[in-house]
């Protein structure tokens, strides 16, 4: 039987690496440090148990009934008082689509999900993905530059899972703000007063999912509620507020995450040159190339689970009721899982045993989609700005929060002249 220890604190100041858990600009050092020194240790700051390892990581994963998904939408920092009454009084009830419940709920309600929101309907969408991207092309191949993430990566997904969902092209704009509020409750660091006009945001877009939901039972439609509201008819075990539920959380992580996974990946792409022209010379790496930048440069570097019980992970005791931070970029990039994990290469043949999308019972539904997304982006920026690249001098700049890895910026040039 393993001797099991208690965590230590993770000593920063004693570290030649500095860690600051809000800020993942380049957090690759202190996850390799981390890994090496103190695979699992408990963040004073944070009051969470921090876990490194790709092998510790999966395992949490594999067991829910010890290590609950309860807390991954909690807010990382409380919500005050103001802010509670603000979504009190607005009517603000929603929980979670799928990725913060449990079984039995968890399993009755990504059952349907799974149905609705799957190959055969991303398959069928195919066609308008290429449309989607190739009309965010067509507006910036003439300028010769772009801000990649604001010009083409920020839209290009919700107009996508917009039309999944039934979300209107003129609301895109809307949704995508209240998706920043819901990530900077969720995961950032706010202050008090910063937390009011996110409260009040969180109430509109709650009732804008509820109000999609009423939409779909007015009038019949061919996209995600409408089918979720077909099976209820047939005698589905899921509720209104649950299938508004399932919309508050699709509209928020089926968009943001494959944003950020586009402007990730062409940034690594221009970055690590060679592998840039190894796709212009064969474009069937690109399927690798997805996975690559899955593994390499993920859009989620951590997420969260709740001890239900004293348990262990890594030889280290955990006490019930213990909030957990797995690293995912770290495990991604774990010397026991990966060959050479710090390379970036797009012809590595391991690169698919990473965990962006999580592992379990609660592997991401929309991984499928994400990766579709990504794959014709990848084919049409290839064919049609092959040239393209970095602009000189730039620095990278990266939300403030825990667990999304989501640029700022992303300056590219090209060619205009040879393109159309």
């Amino acid at each position: 039987m393993a001797t099991v220890t208690a965590a230590k604190g993770c000593p920063f100041s004693n570290a030649s690496i500095d860690f600051d858990p809000f800020d993942i600009t380049d957090p690759f050092a202190f996850y390799e440090w981390a890994r090496a020194e103190a695979p699992v240790f408990f963040s004073e700051e944070l009051q969470y148990y921090v876990v490194a390892g790709h092998a510790d990581i999966k395992a949490v994963f594999e067991d829910w009934r010890t290590f609950s998904s309860e807390n991954a939408q909690a807010p990382l920092r409380p919500m005050c008082a103001e802010g509670k009454r603000i979504m009190q009084e607005g009517g603000f009830t929603a929980y979670s689509g799928l990725s913060a419940r449990v079984p039995p709920d968890h399993t009755r309600i990504r059952k349907l999900v799974q149905g609705c929101f799957g190959p055969r309907r991303f398959k069928a969408i195919e066609p308008q993905i290429r449309q989607i991207v190739t009309h965010a092309l067509d507006a910036i191949i003439g300028n010769g530059k772009a801000e990649f993430v604001r010009e083409f990566a920020y839209d290009v997904p919700a107009f996508v899972l917009f039309r999944l969902v039934g979300v209107p092209d003129a609301d895109v704009a809307q949704v995508k703000a209240w998706a920043v509020s819901r990530a900077l409750l969720t995961w950032g660091n706010l202050s008090d007063a910063e937390q009011l006009p996110h409260a009040r945001n969180m109430v509109e877009y709650w009732n804008y999912c509820r109000a999609l939901v009423a939409q779909s039972h007015a009038s019949p439609s061919d996209d995600l509620p409408g089918d979720l509201i077909r099976l209820q008819k047939e005698g589905a075990g899921i509720s209104d507020d649950e299938i508004a539920g399932v919309l508050y959380s699709v509209l928020f992580a089926g968009h943001e995450t494959t944003t950020t996974l586009i402007a990730n990946g062409l940034r690594e792409l221009l970055l690590h040159r060679h592998n840039w022209e190894a796709l212009l010379a064969n474009p069937a790496l690109i399927s690798g190339a997805v996975d690559e930048i899955l593994r390499f440069s993920p859009s989620i570097v951590a997420w969260r689970r709740r001890a239900l019980k004293d348990a262990e992970i890594g030889g280290v005791a955990i006490p019930r009721g213990a909030d957990i931070l797995l690293m995912l970029g770290s495990a991604n990039r774990d010397e026991a899982a990966f060959s050479e994990p710090s390379r970036f290469d797009i012809t590595r043949t391991d690169a698919r045993g990473h965990l962006a999308f999580g592992y379990g019972i609660h592997f991401c539904v929309g991984q499928q989609l994400a990766k579709i997304e990504l794959a014709i982006a990848l084919e049409e920026l290839t064919r049609r700005m092959p040239d393209v690249r970095l602009k000189a001098k730039q620095t990278f700049g990266f939300v403030p929060n825990t667990s999304f890895r989501t640029p700022t910026e992303l300056h590219i040039e090209w060619d205009a002249s040879r393109h159309s």
